[in-house]
């Protein structure tokens, strides 16, 4: 195959190569003799449908495939017959060939040069944390508040309790709602409402009403609100304080331990909190060794595509972020991923850096972990077996779990060639992000 390359820039190349026209067409001829072997179309007996029926109704299709493959195999000969080292994905465009060549011009960036990458002079912090009765205690804690009931009381609000309330509120001359009120109900320190709202209401008895003025942050959901100080009223109409469940065997079935034993349970807990732990200790090294490597190779220039691409999905899922918990953030401006560029250009620098690192000291993907960290994902649905299949089903899923296993793999090894020190946290302190 021949190929030509030439340098755009620093970091771009745009690469010439081309495929024999006849191997497409055989491919193509090769694939439509096996449809007709069983294709089944109304009014021709099952292996007697014409070649030229089985061409218009599945040609085209079969076509695009085919070339999409040797497209793809094309372009993977010819990065490594020139041994290089691809950053993101490709631009393929045809382009003018000779008779019975199919020509492709391919525009991309290449990793660039890292130099020496010698794990020694990296200094990370190591955390570790146990999971201890304590945590099992708190959570199980949790668990009976989520299950908690309600008892009326004619007494004041107390941090706990749930208010019903009613509200409306003064923005200088305007009064939101125009008419009425609006109602809702809030478990004090619960942050269901806004923090000075649900501090306002210690204290109140039902039927009390009370005036605060509250000044909203200036990205608040409610945009007449944003920004402004607000006359809010507010009036109880109901105050009830939680009743927690016994923790017996009911209770204790209610979470899937069928036995309603109490060791059980506490067992279950425990391996839940582990592999939450395992985790949050593997997102704190993640973050401890990307950023010991950004710091020694920041001076390193980045793919600019490939950061620019990273800061644009940035921004979609910043706003997106937004969107889904209800504040009000418009269309996305143009220009919105010049503000997400640095922490782009870091994202790039740690994925770029782990591959090479992988690929310099042919770290190969453990198939063992894979089974593992499938294992543990499954382990937290009903029906485990069933995200097995799913995830050995779908090949985006499945290799979107390979990517973080290797990604994992590879921090693990850096870490451990690093120097490092350990720190000791508490459980609590380790899952906290």
């Amino acid at each position: 195959m021949q190929v030509s390359v030439e340098s755009l820039g620093n970091l771009e190349r745009r690469m010439t190569f081309s495929l024999p026209a006849d191997r497409l067409e055989a491919v193509v001829g090769g694939r439509l003799r096996e449809i007709a072997r069983g294709a089944k179309i109304k009014g021709f007996r099952p292996g007697k449908v014409p070649a030229k029926v089985i061409e218009q109704r599945f040609g085209q299709q079969v076509r695009a495939e085919a070339l999409d493959g040797m497209l793809r195999e094309g372009f993977s000969n010819a990065v490594r017959q020139e041994s290089l080292q691809i950053a993101g994905n490709p631009q393929i465009v045809q382009a003018d060939g000779s008779e019975g060549e199919l020509a492709y011009v391919a525009t991309f960036e290449v990793v660039p040069e890292f130099g020496d990458i010698d794990m020694a002079k990296l200094n990370v912090i190591r955390h570790t944390a146990e999971v201890s009765d304590t945590d099992i205690d708190a959570m199980i804690d949790n668990l009976r508040l989520q299950r908690r009931t309600w008892n009326v009381v004619e007494r004041a609000a107390a941090a706990g309790d749930a208010v019903e309330i009613e509200t409306w509120s003064q923005i200088g001359d305007e009064r939101l709602p125009a008419e009425g009120v609006e109602r809702g109900v809030t478990a004090i320190g619960s942050g269901a409402m806004f923090p000075a709202i649900e501090s306002a209401l210690v204290g109140m008895k039902t039927g009390e009403e009370k005036q605060v003025e509250v000044e909203f942050p200036a990205d608040w959901r409610v945009p007449q609100f944003a920004g402004r100080k607000v006359q809010v009223h507010l009036k109880a109409t109901k105050v009830s304080e939680p009743v927690l469940p016994e923790v017996d065997a009911g209770f204790i079935k209610s979470f899937g331990v069928r036995s309603g034993d109490a060791d059980q349970f506490r067992a279950d807990i425990r391996s839940n909190l582990e592999r939450e732990l395992k985790g949050a200790l593997m997102t704190r090294l993640r973050r401890e060794v990307g950023e010991q490597l950004i710091a020694a190779y920041a001076h390193v220039e980045m793919p600019p595509k490939l950061v620019e691409n990273e800061a644009r999905d940035l921004a979609f899922q910043t706003f997106e972020q937004a969107r889904r918990q209800g504040r009000a953030v418009g269309e996305i401006p143009a220009d919105a991923y010049q503000g997400f560029m640095d922490p782009a250009r870091k994202r790039v620098l740690v994925g770029l850096l782990v591959g090479e690192i992988a690929r310099r000291n042919q770290l190969m993907l453990d198939p063992r972990r894979v089974t593992e960290t499938l294992n543990l994902i499954a382990s937290t649905y009903e029906e485990p077996q069933q995200v097995i299949e799913l995830y050995r089903n779908d090949q985006q899923l499945m290799s979107g779990l390979q990517a973080r296993v290797m990604e994992e793999q590879v921090i693990d090894w850096i870490a451990e060639r690093a120097q490092h020190t350990e720190q000791a946290l508490s459980f609590s302190d380790a899952i906290r992000q």
